[in-house]
């Protein structure tokens, strides 16, 4: 596979390459090049050059050339499904899922970006304004920095390309190492669609490098993150020094909150959907399982039930739920993480085996409010770390304990409970008789305190890729 630069499919200068490799099976699906710095500064220049023509667009014209975009998705839908699953480990109903989002989100990107409409302050709202007529516009930002991290590549894609483009920006897409074919391919995609040669690029290589190359380059006028809290800050601190504009979305550590009222079934099967998926790799998944006493020996047991009830295997047969984690290393990780628990006082009901990149289902019972994962440790897997509470108060402050504030969720039959409980929950985004893993194009998504700043979604990342001007009809009356 190639990088995408100057509307062509290109090596790197240098000739050197990475491996992408399955992490099911270990063997090599393909390379990708590594980006030299000299690549990344001829994409940035080009994407600045081709920033104005692209502008230059009308919206609708913008539109048209997205719905072609659509219909070459829908063409190669399959292959896309089939690389996502193979790159990510990620089974192919899930692979073919995340493939069909993207017509959701780009058409809806579309239909916000037609409607996008500047404001008036008319005469006579101010003292000393009788004369004048104020209106506003919005205006590209110029080459925005996208951004994207490995567990759902084509969703965060849709997030941030299609508003990118939708304004009349130049959209450069950095994405994992792990699993960079899908995007690449997409990123061609939209060059075969029409967008304008440079308008869309894509740069492959070690984030450490390239991405700091790309996120260092004065030219960059904004980076739309989402990735770990450490290379958030990192990256802030990079773009500070040209004062680019930045929106991060970030690592989290959500509390699922069962009250003693709550419906222990339904908090189950909600499990299974917010800490399953994607073999736990998800930013907003409920992580921290903080369930009422009285109910936590049930929740327990009918947890391990259903978690046994799961098939685990191959990503790419079609009868699989859970396949394996995004590398070896993310899984030892994972190892790591729940010896630890263990060790700090939790007690194994389930799983706890690692297999290469395979870790398997786990269930963590009793664990203290002083170990690591009660607070800021987030496990990137599937593993169900079950936390104790006597009252409401207590849930809350364990919940707010952490650094992290992205998501959360309470299950309770009051729905003033429900309510109290959501509105002194420190983060972006709190579910009521659900798991904390939700997010729909429409909202916006992001988190408070180390999840992030800024939001994104079809309500809000316009926001963040545009600037406001205005201009002054001053003594029209």
């Amino acid at each position: 596979m190639k990088m995408f630069i100057g509307g062509k499919a290109v090596d790197s200068s240098d000739q050197s390459v990475i491996e992408v490799i399955n992490p099911a099976n270990g063997e090599c699906i393909d390379t990708v090049p590594s980006a030299t710095e000299e690549d990344v500064l001829s994409a940035v220049l080009l994407a600045k050059a081709a920033q104005k023509t692209w502008a230059a667009v009308p919206v609708h014209k913008k539109v048209d050339i997205l719905m072609r975009f659509l219909q070459l998705v829908e063409r190669d839908k399959e292959k896309l499904a089939k690389t996502l699953s193979a790159e990510t480990g990620k089974p192919i109903r899930e692979a073919r899922a995340e493939i069909g989002n993207i017509d959701i989100s780009f058409r809806a990107f579309s239909e916000r970006a037609k409607h996008l409409y500047g404001e008036v302050i008319p005469n006579g709202r101010e003292a000393g304004q009788d004369n004048h007529i104020l209106m506003t516009v919005r205006e590209p930002v110029g080459v925005v920095a996208c951004v994207i991290p490995f567990n759902f590549p084509c969703d965060l894609f849709d997030q941030k390309v299609a508003p990118t483009l939708l304004s009349g920006n130049a959209a450069i897409v950095k994405p994992s190492t792990d699993n960079p074919l899908t995007l690449c391919m997409l990123t061609a995609l939209l060059g075969e669609a029409g967008v304008t040669p440079g308008a869309i690029q894509i740069v492959t290589g070690r984030g450490s490098k390239v991405g700091h190359w790309l996120c260092a380059n004065p030219d960059v006028h904004a980076i739309t993150l989402t990735g770990s809290t450490e290379v958030g800050i990192e990256t802030y601190r990079t773009a500070s020094s040209h004062l680019a504009h930045i929106a991060l979305e970030l690592g989290g550590n959500d509390a699922f909150i069962l009250l003693e009222d709550g419906d222990v079934d339904l908090a189950v099967e909600e499990m299974i959907w917010g800490r399953m998926y994607n073999c736990g790799q998800v930013c907003c998944a409920s992580k921290r399982f903080l369930i009422h006493n009285s109910r936590r020996a049930e929740f327990a047991a009918k947890a391990v039930e259903r978690i046994r009830k799961i098939k685990v295997g191959d990503p790419s047969s079609e009868t699989t739920d859970l396949a394996c984690l995004i590398s070896e290393k993310a899984a030892i990780e994972v190892e790591k993480q729940v010896k630890l628990t263990l060790e700090q006082g939790g007690k194994l009901l389930l799983g706890g085996q690692r297999n290469g990149a395979y870790f398997s289902p786990t269930v963590i019972d009793d664990i203290p409010v002083t170990a690591d994962v009660a607070t800021d440790m987030e496990i990137f897997g599937p593993v169900v770390s079950i936390i104790g509470f006597d009252t409401e108060e207590e849930a809350i402050q364990i919940a707010n304990s952490s650094k992290f504030g992205l998501c959360g969720c309470v299950f309770s039959s009051n729905m003033k409970a429900c309510f109290r409980v959501a509105s002194q929950l420190e983060c972006g985004g709190a579910v009521i008789n659900g798991a904390s893993f939700f997010r729909s194009f429409e909202m916006p998504f992001g988190g408070y305190k180390y999840s992030g700043i800024g939001t994104e979604g079809v309500l809000s990342t316009f926001d963040e890729v545009t600037r406001v001007k205005t201009i002054v009809l001053k003594n029209i009356l």
